[in-house]
């Protein structure tokens, strides 16, 4: 049996609200299927507008099998292209960022313009055609400061991830951010126990000390619908909501993204460990309704984010191999907010930098019992974690279809 029609029977064969089979969180050619089937064919969150100043600067990231490069053009647009020269393939960028007036390929320095265009390759003769060896494209857009990229040649449409995260974002204002702060760990776990761990917060208590002062353990903040009548819940929706800010829980069709704004811990307004604000400028627009919560924002399979009035911070996955996934986590600022002045990196930190160390050996020792033979999937708090049995559900029938297709057997032509 192929690993797609295996892939397949396991799933349609799983117990509703269990996790997933061993092989899902374990195997290199499910994990091979996942990257085929979701990474280079969805929209992956890469990172902020506000990481490009300007023309010539980049960054770039590893997507599977792909290295691409991200760069602000000449005309001010923001693109994507494959960091795999047309020559003999070498990485074009091989630094994290920087900047530069033309990207140069280190090893025979083919030239490129900004766009892609090749410039300059030498010795090449006098037929050769520059213009049919350009840096490939990959389709990129852009929403209200967040950058998105798609390996797939017909990209889905992008305009519903737009329409849904305009609204609820602008008013946190990414286009007048600046990163503070990135780090990025390695969680030798799959991509989806970092995702399952993400979506609720029944560890909390147990696991994170530090988050636990700012962050309720409920539901709620895990970003999951089944809210019911919160009374603080509803009373932060209509207040912010008054103000014509976005809260009310959201999710699209598919299950794929969401958003909605949560309370805080009573009394807290921003993740610091005294629960008051990290930055004195804010970086949200101002609005006089009291404490505005946090609005979170998830999209599937790449990112989840947190927009408080004083800072935002973005998460960002990438698997790495079956068993590690890297993620890289920013802290955004107001753009004019001076570091030592309107706020102490530590203090913006520190919440966060621990939970992500935290989550890591969560995640690490979730995937050490997994690797165990004896390992068989288990059933999900309907109470608190809803949202880790909603991301499975996405993900089983999210790619069924597609193992559907795989796995259908072509007809031999007939000559």
């Amino acid at each position: 049996m192929s690993t797609q029609s295996t892939m397949l029977s396991l799933l349609q064969n799983r117990p509703k609200n269990f996790s997933l089979e061993r092989p899902f969180y374990t195997d290199p050619d499910f994990f091979k299927a996942d990257m085929e089937l979701i990474w280079y064919k969805e929209w992956l969150f890469v990172g902020h507008d506000c990481e490009l100043p300007k023309a010539g600067s980049y960054f770039t990231v590893q997507i599977g099998e792909f290295p691409v490069v991200v760069i602000r053009a000449k005309d001010g647009q923001i693109r994507a292209l494959h960091n795999t020269c047309r020559h003999r393939g070498s990485k074009v960028c091989t630094g994290h960022k920087g900047n530069t007036a033309r990207l140069v390929c280190p090893y025979h320095q083919w030239t490129y313009d900004l766009d892609g265009s090749l410039l300059f390759a030498r010795e090449m003769g006098a037929d050769f055609d520059k213009s049919a060896h350009s840096l490939t494209s990959v389709a990129c857009e852009t929403v209200e400061g967040s950058i998105y990229v798609c390996l797939a040649d017909q990209p889905r449409d992008f305009a519903p991830i737009r329409e849904m995260l305009g609204p609820y974002v602008r008013g946190h204002q990414l286009k007048e951010a600046k990163v503070a702060f990135e780090t990025t760990i390695i969680e030798k776990g799959n991509w989806k126990l970092v995702w399952e761990n993400n979506r609720e917060c029944y560890h909390c208590a147990a696991n994170h000390p530090e988050l636990c002062k700012t962050l309720p353990e409920s539901p709620t903040s895990s970003g999951n619908d089944g809210f019911g009548a919160d009374p603080e819940l509803i009373d932060l929706w209509s207040r912010c909501e008054g103000v014509g800010l976005p809260s009310r829980y959201t999710i699209d069709p598919s299950g794929q993204f969401r958003a909605t704004r949560m309370p805080l811990v009573d009394g807290v307004d921003s993740y610091t460990m005294d629960g008051k604000m990290a930055v004195s400028k804010n970086l949200a627009m101002n609005y006089d309704v009291g404490s505005i919560g946090a609005l979170l924002f998830y999209h599937y399979p790449s990112t989840w984010n947190h927009y408080l009035r004083d800072h935002s911070i973005s998460f960002r996955v990438m698997p790495i191999s079956a068993t590690e996934t890297a993620v890289t986590t920013k802290w955004l600022v107001h753009k004019d907010a001076v570091e030592g002045v309107d706020y102490d990196i530590d203090r913006l930190t520190h919440v966060w930098l621990m939970t992500n160390d935290q989550d890591r050996l969560v995640v690490e020792n979730n995937s050490g019992g997994i690797l165990s033979p004896a390992y068989r999937p288990g059933p999900y708090s309907e109470t608190l974690e809803g949202g880790v049995a909603q991301f499975v559900h996405w993900y089983s029938s999210f790619i069924t279809p597609r193992l559907q297709s795989r796995s259908k057997p072509r007809l031999a032509s007939v000559a």
